[in-house]
Protein backbone atom coordinates (compact mmCIF):
# COMPACT_ATOMS: atom_id res chain seq x y z
CA UNK A 1 0.00 0.00 0.00
CA UNK A 2 1.39 3.29 -0.95
CA UNK A 3 -0.45 6.36 -0.34
CA UNK A 4 0.78 9.88 -1.85
CA UNK A 5 -0.41 13.18 -2.38
CA UNK A 6 0.02 14.94 -5.90
CA UNK A 7 1.37 18.64 -4.91
CA UNK A 8 0.64 22.15 -6.22
CA UNK A 9 3.76 21.94 -8.76
CA UNK A 10 3.10 18.31 -9.77
CA UNK A 11 5.37 16.77 -7.99
CA UNK A 12 4.17 13.74 -5.74
CA UNK A 13 5.02 13.93 -1.76
CA UNK A 14 4.96 9.90 0.05
CA UNK A 15 2.58 9.91 2.64
CA UNK A 16 2.76 6.06 3.50
CA UNK A 17 5.85 4.41 2.49
CA UNK A 18 6.30 1.21 -0.10
CA UNK A 19 9.71 0.40 -1.55
CA UNK A 20 10.32 0.06 -5.33
CA UNK A 21 11.71 -2.44 -5.45
CA UNK A 22 9.43 -4.98 -2.78
CA UNK A 23 9.31 -8.69 -3.10
CA UNK A 24 5.70 -9.59 -3.01
CA UNK A 25 6.67 -13.13 -2.34
CA UNK A 26 8.18 -12.56 1.31
CA UNK A 27 5.28 -9.81 2.13
CA UNK A 28 6.12 -9.97 5.91
CA UNK A 29 9.38 -8.78 5.28
CA UNK A 30 8.79 -5.26 3.08
CA UNK A 31 9.17 -2.23 4.86
CA UNK A 32 5.88 -0.21 3.50
CA UNK A 33 2.52 0.16 3.67
CA UNK A 34 0.64 -1.08 6.83
CA UNK A 35 0.70 -4.25 7.91
CA UNK A 36 -1.96 -5.83 9.80
CA UNK A 37 -1.29 -7.28 13.36
CA UNK A 38 -3.55 -10.08 14.10
CA UNK A 39 -4.30 -11.63 16.75
CA UNK A 40 -1.90 -9.90 18.48
CA UNK A 41 0.71 -6.90 17.74
CA UNK A 42 4.45 -7.27 18.16
CA UNK A 43 6.06 -10.66 20.44
CA UNK A 44 3.84 -13.00 22.69
CA UNK A 45 5.98 -15.00 25.53
CA UNK A 46 4.07 -17.87 27.60
CA UNK A 47 6.22 -18.15 30.98
CA UNK A 48 8.24 -15.76 29.67
CA UNK A 49 9.74 -18.09 26.40
CA UNK A 50 9.63 -15.86 23.25
CA UNK A 51 6.79 -17.10 20.61
CA UNK A 52 4.35 -18.85 22.26
CA UNK A 53 1.13 -17.70 24.15
CA UNK A 54 -1.53 -19.28 26.64
CA UNK A 55 -5.41 -18.60 25.72
CA UNK A 56 -8.53 -18.71 28.08
CA UNK A 57 -8.64 -22.69 27.93
CA UNK A 58 -4.74 -22.74 29.16
CA UNK A 59 -3.76 -24.30 26.34
CA UNK A 60 -0.30 -23.37 25.30
CA UNK A 61 -0.28 -22.56 21.29
CA UNK A 62 2.66 -21.18 19.38
CA UNK A 63 2.25 -17.97 18.05
CA UNK A 64 4.62 -15.43 15.33
CA UNK A 65 5.47 -11.68 16.03
CA UNK A 66 2.73 -9.59 14.92
CA UNK A 67 0.61 -12.50 14.26
CA UNK A 68 -0.49 -14.06 10.73
CA UNK A 69 -2.13 -11.26 9.10
CA UNK A 70 0.48 -9.63 7.37
CA UNK A 71 2.04 -12.88 5.79
CA UNK A 72 -1.17 -13.93 5.46
CA UNK A 73 -4.33 -13.95 2.32
CA UNK A 74 -7.10 -12.28 2.40
CA UNK A 75 -10.12 -12.34 -0.53
CA UNK A 76 -11.79 -9.74 -1.75
CA UNK A 77 -15.09 -9.14 -0.47
CA UNK A 78 -16.32 -6.15 -2.11
CA UNK A 79 -14.60 -3.10 -3.68
CA UNK A 80 -15.34 0.29 -5.09
CA UNK A 81 -13.89 3.64 -6.20
CA UNK A 82 -13.31 4.62 -2.70
CA UNK A 83 -12.66 1.51 -0.79
CA UNK A 84 -12.53 -2.28 -0.30
CA UNK A 85 -13.49 -4.64 2.40
CA UNK A 86 -11.22 -7.89 2.60
CA UNK A 87 -11.44 -11.20 5.04
CA UNK A 88 -8.66 -13.03 6.30
CA UNK A 89 -8.30 -16.55 5.28
CA UNK A 90 -6.09 -18.32 8.11
CA UNK A 91 -3.98 -20.64 6.42
CA UNK A 92 -2.32 -24.14 8.93
CA UNK A 93 -0.05 -22.00 10.74
CA UNK A 94 -2.65 -19.71 11.84
CA UNK A 95 -5.54 -22.53 12.03
CA UNK A 96 -2.71 -24.20 14.99
CA UNK A 97 -1.69 -21.17 16.56
CA UNK A 98 -5.21 -19.31 17.00
CA UNK A 99 -7.96 -22.61 17.01
CA UNK A 100 -11.25 -20.51 17.21
CA UNK A 101 -14.11 -20.18 14.55
CA UNK A 102 -14.08 -16.55 13.76
CA UNK A 103 -14.00 -14.24 10.90
CA UNK A 104 -11.29 -11.25 10.77
CA UNK A 105 -12.09 -8.55 8.23
CA UNK A 106 -10.01 -5.28 6.79
CA UNK A 107 -12.28 -2.56 5.41
CA UNK A 108 -10.65 0.83 3.69
CA UNK A 109 -11.98 3.82 2.93
CA UNK A 110 -10.54 6.58 0.87
CA UNK A 111 -10.91 10.41 0.75
CA UNK A 112 -8.89 13.09 -0.96
CA UNK A 113 -6.73 13.79 2.46
CA UNK A 114 -7.72 10.73 4.39
CA UNK A 115 -8.51 6.93 4.84
CA UNK A 116 -9.89 5.18 7.19
CA UNK A 117 -9.18 1.29 8.55
CA UNK A 118 -11.28 -1.28 10.29
CA UNK A 119 -10.50 -4.59 11.89
CA UNK A 120 -13.67 -6.36 12.52
CA UNK A 121 -13.43 -9.60 14.44
CA UNK A 122 -16.61 -11.80 14.61
CA UNK A 123 -16.94 -14.57 17.30
CA UNK A 124 -18.69 -17.59 15.38
CA UNK A 125 -18.13 -19.73 18.35
CA UNK A 126 -19.05 -20.60 22.03
CA UNK A 127 -16.43 -19.09 23.95
CA UNK A 128 -15.00 -15.43 24.67
CA UNK A 129 -12.44 -14.56 21.82
CA UNK A 130 -9.39 -12.93 22.36
CA UNK A 131 -7.46 -10.60 20.60
CA UNK A 132 -5.13 -7.13 20.93
CA UNK A 133 -4.77 -5.95 17.06
CA UNK A 134 -2.66 -3.16 15.65
CA UNK A 135 -1.78 -1.09 12.93
CA UNK A 136 2.06 -0.94 11.74
CA UNK A 137 1.72 2.20 9.45
CA UNK A 138 5.29 2.76 7.67
CA UNK A 139 4.83 6.64 7.20
CA UNK A 140 7.43 8.57 4.95
CA UNK A 141 9.95 10.56 6.82
CA UNK A 142 11.18 13.03 6.23
CA UNK A 143 8.74 14.40 3.66
CA UNK A 144 11.56 18.10 2.88
CA UNK A 145 14.23 17.68 1.20
CA UNK A 146 16.07 20.18 3.45
CA UNK A 147 14.73 18.68 6.69
CA UNK A 148 15.80 15.75 8.97
CA UNK A 149 14.01 13.60 11.49
CA UNK A 150 14.67 15.90 14.17
CA UNK A 151 12.85 18.75 12.38
CA UNK A 152 9.75 16.61 13.10
CA UNK A 153 7.48 16.75 16.11
CA UNK A 154 4.98 13.80 17.58
CA UNK A 155 2.76 14.27 20.12
CA UNK A 156 1.20 11.72 21.60
CA UNK A 157 -0.25 13.29 24.99
CA UNK A 158 0.77 9.57 26.61
CA UNK A 159 1.02 9.41 30.38
CA UNK A 160 2.87 6.15 30.51
CA UNK A 161 5.72 4.49 28.66
CA UNK A 162 7.22 1.03 28.84
CA UNK A 163 10.18 -1.19 27.17
CA UNK A 164 9.25 -5.06 26.31
CA UNK A 165 11.84 -6.71 28.43
CA UNK A 166 13.36 -10.12 27.09
CA UNK A 167 10.89 -12.16 29.54
CA UNK A 168 7.94 -10.36 28.26
CA UNK A 169 7.51 -8.18 30.33
CA UNK A 170 6.95 -4.17 30.59
CA UNK A 171 9.70 -2.54 32.11
CA UNK A 172 8.46 1.47 33.03
CA UNK A 173 10.25 4.19 31.31
CA UNK A 174 10.14 7.14 34.07
CA UNK A 175 11.32 9.85 31.63
CA UNK A 176 10.11 10.19 28.42
CA UNK A 177 9.78 12.98 25.96
CA UNK A 178 6.24 13.81 24.53
CA UNK A 179 6.36 16.13 22.71
CA UNK A 180 9.87 14.19 20.81
CA UNK A 181 11.82 14.54 17.63
CA UNK A 182 11.87 11.81 15.70
CA UNK A 183 15.43 12.12 15.40
CA UNK A 184 15.34 11.42 19.21
CA UNK A 185 16.86 7.74 19.81
CA UNK A 186 14.45 7.40 22.71
CA UNK A 187 11.22 7.10 20.66
CA UNK A 188 12.19 4.24 18.84
CA UNK A 189 10.68 0.52 20.08
CA UNK A 190 8.86 3.34 22.85
CA UNK A 191 5.34 1.89 23.92
CA UNK A 192 3.41 4.34 25.31
CA UNK A 193 -0.06 3.95 27.04
CA UNK A 194 -2.62 5.79 29.23
CA UNK A 195 -3.00 8.19 25.87
CA UNK A 196 -5.10 11.51 27.02
CA UNK A 197 -7.22 11.66 23.78
CA UNK A 198 -7.69 9.10 20.84
CA UNK A 199 -5.31 11.55 18.68
CA UNK A 200 -1.66 11.02 17.61
CA UNK A 201 0.09 13.88 15.89
CA UNK A 202 3.45 14.42 13.84
CA UNK A 203 4.59 16.97 11.46
CA UNK A 204 7.15 19.96 11.17
CA UNK A 205 8.32 21.97 14.18
CA UNK A 206 6.56 24.93 12.86
CA UNK A 207 3.00 22.79 13.05
CA UNK A 208 1.82 23.10 9.52
CA UNK A 209 1.39 19.82 7.01
CA UNK A 210 0.43 17.35 10.49
CA UNK A 211 -0.44 14.01 9.62
CA UNK A 212 -3.23 13.32 12.47
CA UNK A 213 -3.84 9.49 13.77
CA UNK A 214 -7.22 9.06 14.98
CA UNK A 215 -7.28 5.51 16.75
CA UNK A 216 -10.97 4.11 17.77
CA UNK A 217 -14.41 5.64 17.98
CA UNK A 218 -14.31 7.48 21.46
CA UNK A 219 -11.99 10.84 22.08
CA UNK A 220 -10.86 8.70 25.57
CA UNK A 221 -9.37 5.50 24.40
CA UNK A 222 -9.02 2.29 26.46
CA UNK A 223 -6.53 3.01 29.30
CA UNK A 224 -4.12 0.49 27.52
CA UNK A 225 -4.45 1.25 23.94
CA UNK A 226 -1.10 1.66 22.82
CA UNK A 227 1.24 3.87 20.29
CA UNK A 228 4.38 2.42 19.68
CA UNK A 229 7.36 4.62 17.29
CA UNK A 230 9.76 2.25 15.68
CA UNK A 231 12.31 2.67 12.64
CA UNK A 232 14.65 0.40 11.24
CA UNK A 233 18.09 2.46 11.11
CA UNK A 234 18.67 6.11 10.81
CA UNK A 235 18.82 6.27 7.00
CA UNK A 236 15.73 4.27 6.70
CA UNK A 237 12.95 6.39 4.74
CA UNK A 238 10.31 5.97 6.94
CA UNK A 239 9.26 5.83 10.35
CA UNK A 240 6.26 4.12 11.91
CA UNK A 241 3.66 5.26 14.33
CA UNK A 242 1.61 2.35 14.98
CA UNK A 243 -1.68 2.48 16.84
CA UNK A 244 -2.78 -0.84 18.73
CA UNK A 245 -5.55 -1.94 20.60
CA UNK A 246 -2.81 -2.94 23.43
CA UNK A 247 0.89 -3.42 24.37
CA UNK A 248 2.91 -6.18 23.25
CA UNK A 249 2.45 -9.25 25.24
CA UNK A 250 -1.36 -8.41 26.15
CA UNK A 251 -2.60 -12.35 26.24
CA UNK A 252 0.11 -12.82 29.30
CA UNK A 253 0.43 -9.44 30.87
CA UNK A 254 -3.53 -9.25 30.83
CA UNK A 255 -3.76 -5.40 30.00
CA UNK A 256 -4.66 -4.40 26.50
CA UNK A 257 -6.36 -7.77 26.17
CA UNK A 258 -10.09 -7.80 24.44
CA UNK A 259 -12.65 -10.58 24.35
CA UNK A 260 -15.36 -10.60 21.65
CA UNK A 261 -18.22 -12.34 22.99
CA UNK A 262 -20.15 -15.37 21.23
CA UNK A 263 -22.26 -14.24 18.44
CA UNK A 264 -20.63 -10.72 18.52
CA UNK A 265 -18.29 -8.65 17.28
CA UNK A 266 -15.91 -6.25 18.08
CA UNK A 267 -14.63 -3.30 15.41
CA UNK A 268 -11.31 -1.62 16.23
CA UNK A 269 -11.24 1.70 13.95
CA UNK A 270 -8.26 3.87 12.93
CA UNK A 271 -8.64 6.87 10.92
CA UNK A 272 -5.57 8.83 9.26
CA UNK A 273 -5.74 12.27 8.05
CA UNK A 274 -3.61 15.08 6.58
CA UNK A 275 -4.09 18.24 9.24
Amino acid sequence: MNWHLQMADGSFRDVIHWPENANLDEIAHVRGGNPVLFPFSARTFCDGELGFWKGPDGVRRPMAQHGYARQGKFRLESAHDKGFLAKFIPDEAAREAYPFDYDFSVRYRFEQLAFYVDFELKNLGKEPLPWSAGHHFYFAMPWHEDLGRKDYMLTTGAKKAFHQEPNGKLALVKDFPDPANFGDPAIVDLIRTKLKTNEIRFGPKGGEEDIVIKAGDTSRPDPWMTVVTWTLEDSSPFFCVEPWMGPPNSPEIKNGLHFVSPGKSEVFSVAVSLG
